[in-house]
């Protein structure tokens, strides 16, 4: 949680607190909110099912049969994904039924704090860890597929988010983290020169009272481990990640403007709800998973269960390395989306508008396109397009044409987003939605005083270097070093 120092339990942060009485005004929001008020559909000339129907055209003509490459690699879809799990889980509301988003719980921390990998630590989560002297080791791998995640008797994975096995792609960048963990935690107990630079790096930023007053001496070497890991992955989200599919002179402007005002929700949903989904969009119609392998459909990388060896990616097929393995790439972010998430085989039941009586059919229910505006108009009532790009400064842009054709006169903000990338962004985020996903993840690391913007002249770590980002150095450090870990073999399940 941003504001909190993550070794201390969030108990002991509320005495804590208490005692010395420096708690904020207001408790830092574990629920969604708004940007800008509800905007509920004006209806004018037609009926509620008059803007279905158009909406469900304008869905129907963003699906697409052919990989399109984009300027990011493959991999990243997936890192945004990963990082989706980090920061939102929206487990209340129902897509059909109105709600109001201050109502709705995030799950998860508002921080790029890598609770999806941690959970709340070995302490308050021990079912992610090792027993004994692996104890501050992240439980992984099984006999028959040491790289597949750890897992129950029945199947389920022991991570800290259950959807980061929901495909066998995300779960190989849940992997990854896992992996350099164990990894670190081993370079660390050994105490030798990387122990060094680890402590030192971990250090970096805070005050020396900080490791005094809020870790446990026996957690030491754990906290010193994840504060840094999270640096990295803190600078990987924004100086990576971000960068390959937001325009950089979006993320510059968030860092330099307070887009939404110091009372604003720290995970608007106009963010969850519209901005963030411009991932659908870069998802491509199919992928090989290794070198000179034939490409498998999107749903073909289904997770939820035991992944054989076969599953397993060649990570220079998702991520940009050095050899000969050429990168697969994203698709650009626009309004066009893999035909697969225009027909999600795993929905089997229509969905209920209550509020306005009307039923969408099965296969309208299975349209990923049509189920995020319906839940943009009907379930959030968020601002349009247009309005957002008035609130943030941008120039506005038109309807698509087959709005326009129904007398509607403003976007769904996510197909806005995506129509002002096609139109204006070269395939990133630009205008608003560029302004508001990079508002959100600069307002994160602010408030955040452990993150790496807070660490003077951060750079990333020497081990990590000799590839073309540091996102593959670590990709490449975790192959090189999987034979390093620590009881291995003992922190297998399933």
């Amino acid at each position: 949680m941003a504001g909190t120092q993550h070794g201390l339990t969030r108990l002991d942060q509320l005495f804590k607190t208490c005692i010395h009485g420096k708690g904020p005004s207001r408790p830092f929001a574990q629920t969604l909110g708004r940007v800008l008020p509800a905007n509920p559909v004006h209806i004018k000339n037609i009926n509620h099912a008059d803007v279905i129907a158009a909406l469900d055209e304008l869905a129907q003509s963003m699906g697409v049969t052919e990989n399109e490459d984009g300027h990011a690699d493959a991999g990243m879809t997936f890192l945004g994904q990963f990082v989706d799990h980090d920061i939102t889980l929206d487990a209340t509301s129902a897509l059909g039924s109105r709600i109001d988003p201050s109502t709705i719980p995030n799950v998860r921390t508002p921080s790029l704090d890598l609770d999806c990998v941690y959970g709340a630590g070995p302490e308050a989560s021990p079912h992610l860890y090792g027993e004994g002297e692996a104890e501050q080791f992240l439980v992984f791998g099984r006999k028959d597929n040491p790289r597949d995640l750890a897992r129950t008797c029945a199947g389920k994975a022991l991570i800290g988010d259950p959807r980061n096995d929901e495909n066998i792609l995300v779960a190989q960048v849940q992997a990854i983290f896992i992996e350099l963990h164990n990894i670190l935690m081993s370079k660390r107990v050994e105490d030798g020169d990387d122990a060094k630079d680890i402590k030192t790096c971990a250090h970096e930023g805070l005050p020396k009272h900080v490791w005094h007053d809020h870790v446990s001496p026996k957690l030491t070497n754990f906290e010193e481990v994840r504060r840094f890991i999270r640096l990295h992955y803190q600078w990987i989200v924004w100086c990576e990640l971000l960068p390959a599919f937001v325009q950089q002179e979006c993320l510059d402007w968030a860092l330099d403007n307070h887009a939404f005002g110091w009372d604003a929700p720290v995970m608007p949903v106009e963010f969850t709800g519209a901005g963030y989904r411009f991932g659908h969009a870069t998802t491509q119609f199919e992928y090989a998973l290794t070198e000179g392998a034939d490409p498998k459909g999107l749903f073909a990388t289904l997770g939820f269960g035991r992944r054989p060896t076969s599953g397993n990616i060649d990570y220079a097929k998702f991520f940009g390395m050095n050899g000969a393995v050429a990168s697969q790439k994203a698709r650009p972010v626009g309004p066009k989306l893999g035909m697969p998430l225009l027909n999600l085989p795993f929905v089997h039941a229509p969905i209920e508008l209550a509020d306005i009586e009307e039923t969408l059919t099965l296969d309208q229910s299975r349209n990923l396109a049509l189920r995020n505006m319906v839940r943009d108009r009907y379930t959030y009532q968020l601002a349009s397009g247009q309005h957002m790009a008035a609130h943030l400064g941008t120039h506005p842009i038109d309807p698509p044409a087959i709005l326009k054709a129904k007398g509607i006169t403003k976007t769904p903000l996510w197909f806005y987003c995506l129509q002002e990338a096609k139109e204006k962004g070269d395939g990133k985020l630009t205008g608003a939605g560029g302004r508001l996903v990079a508002s959100v993840f600069a307002n994160l690391l602010k408030r955040d005083p452990t993150t790496f913007l807070h660490v003077p002249h951060f750079k990333p770590w020497h081990g990590f270097k000799g590839q073309p980002s540091v996102l593959a150095g670590m990709i490449a450090y975790v192959e090189a070093h999987r034979g390093h870990i620590q009881h291995a073999k003992a922190l297998q399940c399933g």
